[in-house]
């Protein structure tokens, strides 16, 4: 069938569309997302982009949505370019964008309320307007009951309905979803489109543009994009486009607009009955009841599956059910009742369990750093498939479900749609006679949707193997021989697909389910009319302006932080408790003194004169401990290699006898040398002992009386008994605060990126100095009160007290704390993930410190480069500021060239990372 091209297809609109892309080519390496394509988007309609992952529907919408850097071509969207960054800025609070995955726009430690109130603030809405408006949210996407629970013990559809809360909380122009209900009952899904529809009516003009993988939602739209492989198949309306094909439903309907050559070979899927004959019970469940705590998530659910049966199992989000399926696996202990697998009791961990799973996780649970070959040869290894049977057996699944051209690439590297046949394939391939399958098919093409259930069917009718599937796509359930409701951790019904739908007297599957729903809850589904604020009250809502918006946007992100680091345990551990252990580790273990050194003396000659030579390092304890007498050259040998001992003070025979002729004898000294400072140390000492000794004329070493003598005395200013730990203690602080905030302030925006919560910053009018600030005013905090466990711990615990002026030492703190974050800050900018941000802000940061900050010599002493490097690094001015308001009693005046250093430093680094951060991603 020949399909008219898209501009052919496009209707005449009375306005100018709200989006028109031309020529928009746009690549990620090697890989071709779109491909010189054109298109209008018209105003004011619901327009849906379908098309399988992969595709460019996400690069699509992102383009428009202007978090994404145009590459060729052109993006006009609300009147303007969106290459252009002041129509970018002008264009984000008419824009609300949900990006493709789930959660992904969200933070996981921030509760369902939380999240939403903090892009309201983005978007300027002021106290009360947000307050009302994220409870009309909440309630009308069945959140309401909801409000605390953090994001990250959410279920994937209940993320869903978070993020889409998120986007629709300023009342957009342009509503642009990506995939928004993927993972979403029906019956959240209505109120989706309900409440989307209800904002449409009190916002006329308000167009929504939305990537879907669930045909039946797209046809009731007002407009269709089909794409493929980058360019657009055909747009027009639903009605058109079937028309046009000769179908009836849209899933049809694109199958039929694909490329020959990918369609080809796609035929009607039909369910043929079940073989006849005895049915033994695969999966017997009795009473099964997992508790949370105070939370029940599965409520002693009684199931019974037989051999072959393929067995959906349906309900609403967060209704358990991924929860059942990980007791019946074994992956999850019961807290009540018992499961058998083909007449075996599950126990949790048992590997003989194992074997005869397949389990497909919703999420996607295999390893990104490895390609997809590497994936598929690891799981043949970990199930101990013999090489020339996995071999024939991997070829077999990467053809059936199209994995050829991707065997190279990395796993983490896919498009959602082929992360999910890759999992498929996983599970299928150790042939286990039970496949436990997650909802597998979202995101997957109406293509391979239907190959991938050719394979259940075929491993349920002609392999017997038990399929036990969740899904929300109501035509797959359809599929299935038997299907089970659950709401709330209950089985409302189980029964045949078609025997459900005439108990309910509904017209469709989705419709019984809805009604089930609905009769559970108690109530019917929520009216986006009883729970919206009239539009008077609506009136009265109103926008932060001017200064007052940009502060609120960067406090936002203060405290969407703060809250993030108080409720992470590793991180609050590492921001407070590492700073003090590393205090007592560095002021401890860290030292220049040599002392206590160890030592044992080889007299071979036993004469008082040799006694009394030894008898000098005795007399030393602070500097000489003795210790047993070595009795030969290779005891000596054997105690220095085995670390006992770092000296050995060997007396020759006939030195008495020597000395007292005047033929001067000689003594050696054999000190450890591993350690060059220590050992360099160690030989000075010898010698001032031996020079004391021969000085003394008690010891009748010497046999000459000098004529003149002179007594020198040192004394050391500022450290008087000359222990290090008084230099050592008020150099830890420099290092530490710029180690740990510098670590702490880079991970948290790499963290982002990694994560995905970085779009809420492309897409929202958000600033770069906004973001920054909010960012980096927790971690300055953090490392002030860092600043105050160290001086407390230097104060008590060392005992070194302050004795030069310590406000002007805090307002140094202060500068230093916002240099070191803001040197995270330009790290960040850099680095995309959290182990690089660790190591490399751990190298930038302890090197130069180390080597150049006046921690080992002082600054002056350095030459050239290293001279040059120590001037401009902050830590050197600090350094000053440490040891000189500790040790030396320095006031403001000298340290006020720290102070001026320090603060000339900021704004450098504020303007490096604002140049740095993209606010687009490329």
């Amino acid at each position: 069938m020949s399909i008219e091209s898209p501009v052919a297809d496009t209707p005449t609109l009375s306005a100018a569309p709200v989006v028109s892309i031309t020529g928009v080519t746009h690549r990620y390496g090697a890989t071709l997302a779109l491909d010189n394509l054109s298109l209008d988007i018209p105003a004011g309609r619901m327009v849906g982009v379908i098309g399988p992952d992969g595709v460019g529907k996400s690069t699509l919408m992102a383009l428009i949505a202007g978090s994404k850097i145009i590459q060729q071509g052109t993006v006009l969207a609300l009147g303007g370019d969106m290459a252009d960054a002041r129509h970018r800025r002008d264009a984000c609070p008419r824009i609300a964008y949900m990006p493709q995955g789930l959660g992904k726009n969200l933070y996981l430690e921030l509760s369902v309320q939380e999240n939403v109130d903090f892009m309201a603030r983005l978007f300027g809405l002021s106290a009360s307007a947000r307050a009302a408006k994220v409870k009309e949210l909440l309630d009308a996407t069945g959140l309401g009951p909801f409000p605390g629970r953090p994001a990250g013990k959410l279920s994937g559809g209940m993320k869903q309905k978070v993020g889409l809360c998120g986007a629709l909380v300023h009342e957009p122009d342009l509503l642009i979803l990506d995939e928004p209900t993927t993972g979403v009952d029906p019956l959240s899904r209505r109120q989706f489109w309900a409440l989307i529809d209800d904002i449409r009516a009190s916002r006329p003009g308000m167009s929504v543009m939305i990537s879907t993988a669930y045909m039946d939602e797209a046809q009731r739209w007002d407009w269709i994009v089909a794409m493929d492989a980058g360019k657009v198949l055909a747009t027009g309306a639903p009605s058109e486009l079937m028309a046009r094909t000769g179908t009836h439903d849209l899933e049809k309907c694109f199958i039929q607009l694909l490329p020959e050559e990918t369609r080809s070979g796609h035929v009607e899927l039909t369910i043929p009955p079940r073989p006849a004959g005895e049915k033994d019970i695969a999966i017997d469940a009795k009473g099964l009841t997992r508790r949370f705590g105070d939370f029940v998530a599965v409520d002693h659910v009684t199931l019974t599956i037989e051999r072959g049966e393929i067995f959906g199992f349906l309900g609403s989000n967060g209704c358990g059910k991924s929860t059942t399926m990980k007791m019946l696996t074994g992956l999850l202990p019961p807290t009540e009742g018992s499961a058998t697998l083909f007449g075996q009791s599950v126990d949790a961990g048992s590997i003989e369990v194992r074997r005869k799973i397949g389990y497909m996780t919703q999420a996607f649970s295999l390893y990104g750093e490895l390609t997809v070959r590497q994936n598929l040869v690891l799981d043949a290894k970990l199930y101990h498939i013999p090489d020339d049977v996995a071999q024939a057996r991997i070829a077999q699944l990467v053809e059936k479900f199209g994995l050829g051209p991707y065997l190279d690439a990395l796993a983490g590297d896919l498009p959602m749609g082929l992360r999910q046949r890759l999992s498929l394939a996983v599970a299928v391939l150790h042939d286990p006679p039970l496949l436990i399958l997650d909802e597998p098919t979202s995101g997957v093409d109406p293509v391979a949707r239907d190959s991938f259930w050719e394979l259940l069917i075929d491993l349920s009718r002609n392999q017997g193997v038990t399929i036990f599937v969740t899904t929300h796509f109501m035509n797959e359930a359809m599929r299935c021989d038997r299907i089970s409701l659950m709401h709330a951790g209950k089985v409302l019904a189980c029964d045949a697909p078609q025997r459900l739908i005439e108990a309910r007297g509904a017209p469709s599957l989705e419709e019984a389910f809805i009604g089930y729903m609905e009769d559970a809850i108690g109530a019917p589904a929520v009216k986006l009319e009883e729970t919206a604020a009239p539009a008077a009250a609506r009136a009265e809502d109103h926008h932060l302006t001017g200064m007052a918006l940009r502060l609120g946007r960067m406090l936002a992100y203060t405290a969407n932080e703060a809250m993030q680091i108080l409720r992470d345990p590793v991180r609050l551990a590492f921001a407070f408790v590492g700073s003090a252990v590393l205090m007592l580790v560095f002021g401890f273990g860290i030292t220049t003194d040599v002392e206590n050194i160890r030592y044992a003396a080889f007299d071979q000659d036993r004469s008082p004169e040799s006694r009394a030579y030894l008898e000098q390092f005795a007399g030393t304890p602070r500097y000489f401990v003795e210790t047993r007498p070595v009795t030969s050259a290779e005891d000596a040998l054997a105690r220095l290699r085995s670390d006992d001992i770092s000296l050995v003070v060997e007396i020759p025979p006939n030195f008495g006898r020597d000395l007292r002729r005047g033929a001067r004898p000689e003594a050696l000294a054999e000190v450890d040398g591993a350690n060059t400072f220590r050992g360099e140390t160690v030989s000075q000492y010898v010698q001032s002992v031996q020079d004391t000794a021969l000085k003394d004329p008690a010891n009748e070493l010497s046999g000459k009386v000098p004529k003149y003598t002179a007594k020198f005395q040192d004394r050391y200013m500022y450290n008087p008994t000359f222990e290090s730990v008084y230099a050592m203690v008020p150099s830890v602080p420099p290092i530490l605060l710029i180690l740990i905030p510098a670590i702490l302030m880079a991970i948290s925006v790499v963290r982002e990126k990694e994560l995905g919560s970085i779009i809420n910053f492309y897409v929202t009018p958000t600033g770069r100095f906004e973001y920054l600030l909010g960012k980096q005013l927790p971690y300055i905090v953090i490392g002030m009160v860092n600043y105050a466990i160290l001086v407390l711990m230097a104060i008590l615990v060392f005992g070194i007290p302050i004795k030069g002026s310590f406000l002007m030492l805090t307002l140094s703190t202060l500068l230093y704390v916002t240099v070191t974050t803001g040197m995270g800050l330009v790290i960040s900018t850099f680095v995309s993930s959290q182990v690089a941000a660790v190591f490399i802000t751990a190298i930038l940061t302890l090197v130069p410190t180390i080597q150049f900050s006046g921690l080992l010599q002082p600054v002056s002493t350095l030459a050239g480069r290293a001279k040059l490097v120590g001037t401009i690094w902050p830590t050197s001015y600090y350094m000053h500021a440490s040891k000189g308001a500790f040790t030396k009693g320095l006031g403001a005046d000298l340290l006020m060239q720290d102070v001026i250093f320090l603060a000339c430093c900021i704004p450098v680094l504020w303007a490096v990372s604002a140049m740095a951060l993209r606010k687009q991603e490329k």
